[in-house]
């Protein structure tokens, strides 16, 4: 073999390297934009970033393989008026409030075609569509176990009521990604009836703390209040 085909080989593998560790680098930014706390709780998790990244790509494929189906105008209205009404009970029963929420947002999980059969499994697929909710989520559910076992405070539950809402609000305004990848700000769910005590916006990050605005604040009555 002379020099010069020896040469070219070399540079041949080198650029392929190159592509590949390119392709590698893409990848995992994507991967970290798109489920963001999720990637690195999974990173630390794992103890491996590799690791994350595999188990990511997995919920990807396996959320595009579920019939995820936007709601209707109609049920969109109907989930809107019924998490008022929760809203408003908190006031009097806020461990069924925040009981009564959790419940209906999984309804809602499986009427868009989540399935929810298993709790983890369900994390798992909401993930790839609503990673920066996902953190309010977990908190609002351990809370829901302090509430079960009689260790929750009203306060905790007021901040229960308010992480629940943002994966609900995320929820409802869903349109169909999985199939097409992309979502429609356009069609965002109708939930004045509920934003009619709560105009805040919905939480931009994934992190555990929740929402506490001026609105949030009068919204649902404090430990203070009660």
């Amino acid at each position: 073999m002379s020099t010069v085909t020896i040469a070219v080989i070399a540079i041949i593998v080198v650029a392929a390297v190159l592509v590949i560790g390119l392709m590698a680098v893409r990848h995992r930014r994507r991967l970290q934009q798109r489920f963001g706390p999720e990637y690195d709780r999974l990173a630390t998790e794992h103890n491996s970033k590799r690791k994350a990244e595999s188990e990511l790509t997995g919920r990807e494929r396996r959320v595009r393989e579920l019939d995820i189906q936007p709601l209707t105008d109609s049920a969109r209205s109907s989930y809107a008026w019924r998490w008022a009404a929760i809203q408003e009970q908190f006031v009097d029963a806020p461990e069924d409030a925040v009981a009564s929420s959790q419940l209906l947002v999984v309804t809602v999980m499986s009427e868009l075609g989540y399935p929810a059969e298993d709790p983890d499994q369900m994390l798992a697929d909401l993930s790839v569509e609503h990673a920066t909710t996902l953190g309010h989520y977990r908190a609002a559910q351990e809370t829901s176990q302090n509430a079960a076992a009689g260790t929750a405070s009203t306060e905790d539950l007021r901040l229960a009521m308010i992480n629940y809402r943002a994966l609900f609000r995320d929820l409802v305004g869903e349109t169909t990604k999985a199939g097409n990848g992309s979502s429609s700000s356009e069609q965002a769910s109708p939930t004045e009836a509920g934003d009619a005590q709560c105009d805040d916006t919905p939480p931009e990050e994934a992190a555990v703390e929740p929402v506490t605005d001026v609105s949030d604040q009068q919204q649902f009555t404090t430990t203070k209040g009660i």
